[in-house]
């Protein structure tokens, strides 16, 4: 097994790999760990709504030692990163973080919100700071709203499809 410090390096020369093959391929990348990290939320979301994502997002703040806030209440949870241990950790690397590292995150959680109905709202702040906020909703409009005060909105494969109202 690799320790976690050398699976977010590992992880991190994966996506400069990928990248170099193309952007497909590194967002096909990212639609496979959606579709793996489903096992672990998808029921959650499904039958507890925002305090299952409350319950999933709490094991990985204590499990991966984050500095992070978890807000919840009737229209949405918040998520305020305040160091992101898997970005400070591939900062933390001779071979340099993947300048579009932090959208792997939106890029597997982005899909499970779009599965569920829910609407996510992925500030990524910067790309040189690990920290970013995530807003998600029920309400679109809610969303929508949210979008207009992000610093550096980021995306994920199917949303621009989404927005737009063609099929992903």
């Amino acid at each position: 097994m690799i320790p976690s410090d050398h699976f977010t390096r590992f992880y991190n020369e994966v996506f400069k790999f990928l990248e170099s093959r193309g952007e497909e391929d590194l967002e096909l990348y990212w639609l496979e760990i959606s579709k793996n990290q489903e096992r672990h939320i998808l029921e959650l979301i499904e039958t507890k709504g925002f305090e299952g994502m409350y319950e999933y997002w709490s094991v990985i703040r204590d499990e991966e030692n984050c500095d992070l806030d978890l807000i919840v209440d009737d229209e949405h949870i918040e998520l305020h990163m305040h160091k992101c241990p898997s970005l400070t950790k591939a900062m933390d690397n001779d071979a340099e973080p993947m300048e579009r590292y932090c959208d792997h995150c939106a890029g597997w959680i982005g899909p499970i919100m779009d599965k569920t109905g829910y609407h996510l709202v992925y500030d990524a702040i910067s790309r040189t700071e690990p920290r970013c906020v995530s807003r998600i909703f029920k309400d679109p409009a809610k969303a929508r709203e949210a979008e207009k005060s992000a610093r550096l909105l980021m995306s994920w494969p199917g949303r621009k499809a989404k927005q737009d109202g063609s099929k992903p």
